[in-house]
């Protein structure tokens, strides 16, 4: 039986490189942006709400990230048929809209990145970049 399990953590300075690159996209985009970065429990590691970015967009920036920290796959992947109800069962905290990505490296699931306020190819596009910032 086994108690005890070695696993890989998104450190501050990946973190970092994540929202950094995230950002730099966002500002060639011309689209500021609210994004959020948390671990595979949820637990948030990052926030920024970009100047001009729409305040309420962090609330939903934030249910991209835990989407794809909880389910390891974007937030488009959840059914269409099902969005609403989930929704409404997590209390808003599970969202089928576009830009939520899942944070994996070397096949781990490290938590997620949520980003809201522009389009959702611009959300998704600014979010692949912090991915890429550290090969994920």
């Amino acid at each position: 039986m086994k108690f005890v399990e070695e696993t890989k953590l998104l450190t501050h300075r990946g973190t970092m490189a994540i929202l950094n690159a995230a950002v730099a996209r966002a500002e060639a985009l011309g689209q500021p942006q609210c994004i959020v970065i948390v671990d595979r429990s949820g637990e948030v590691l990052a926030e920024i709400r970009m100047t001009g970015a729409k305040f309420l967009s962090r609330k939903s920036a934030l249910a991209k990230a835990l989407t794809a920290a909880s389910t390891g796959v974007e937030t488009t992947s959840i059914p269409e048929a099902v969005r609403t109800y989930i929704g409404l069962a997590t209390d808003g905290s599970v969202t089928g809209l576009p830009g939520g990505l899942p944070i994996v490296l070397d096949g781990v699931l490290l938590g997620g990145i949520g980003v809201g306020s522009g389009s959702g190819d611009q959300d998704i596009d600014v979010a692949s970049a912090g991915l890429a910032a550290i090969g994920a």
